[in-house]
């Protein structure tokens, strides 16, 4: 089993994971409870990776990367590199792509608090920052960590994208869905069998986590 492609990949998730938390925390609160008029707009755009072919996805990202673009010398200014075939553009890549993710499960959450709760905190406390963490955010603790996990996997699992902006560059963009890939074009079955295995596995855990905490009644 290709190991630089596993440690590649669980750090690209773990770090994926710990901004998109940051990222869908906020947003997923305003999502719930704003009342902007262009918050469709802005669910629109969020949902948006779940059902863009990734391809596309990945494509125009590689262009907003490109170094000829006002974009791509932004990035090559504040980096030191293009972002594209970095680890930095699969970052971003995956951050966008599991954006959905991390911020659907949130917004869920927030939503599911019972008005009279959200109601009398504001009364007690006019920060609504304080609300937030102080209230809010242990309410949610269930629909925090399904936002983790599924970040984490969905990261884990990306193809697309990640061929598209990474490329496939061993110790720098080559994740376990490339080396499947790689495997299986080299007629290595065996290797892909056991690098598509331990990603079967890690989808049925995270899965497991997930339902396992909603308990027998769903909740």
């Amino acid at each position: 089993m290709d190991q630089q492609a596993i440690f590649l990949t669980f750090r690209l998730a773990t770090f994926t994971t710990l901004i998109l938390l940051a990222i869908s925390i906020p947003l997923g609160y305003w999502l719930a409870y704003g009342k902007a008029r262009w918050k469709p707009v802005v669910e629109a755009a969020v949902a948006l990776p779940l059902v863009l072919p990734p391809t596309v996805l990945g494509f125009y990202l590689l262009v907003l990367m490109a170094p000829r673009t006002v974009t791509g010398k932004a990035f090559s200014m504040i980096f030191g590199h293009t972002l594209a075939f970095s680890f930095a553009g699969l970052l971003l890549g995956s951050i966008i792509f599991s954006l959905p993710f991390a911020v659907q499960p949130m917004t869920s959450g927030f939503r599911s608090i019972d008005r009279d709760i959200l109601e009398t905190a504001e009364l007690l406390s006019p920060d609504r920052g304080r609300i937030l963490m102080r209230v809010l955010l242990p309410l949610v603790r269930p629909f925090l960590l399904t936002a983790a996990v599924l970040s984490f996997t969905h990261t884990v699992g990306e193809f697309g994208v990640v061929l598209m902006i990474g490329g496939n560059i061993p110790g720098v963009t080559r994740t376990l869905s490339i080396s499947i890939y790689d495997q299986v074009q080299d007629f290595a079955y065996a290797q892909a069998n056991h690098t598509a295995l331990l990603l079967l596995s890690l989808s049925f855990l995270a899965l497991l986590i997930i339902y396992a905490r909603r308990g027998p009644s769903g909740v």
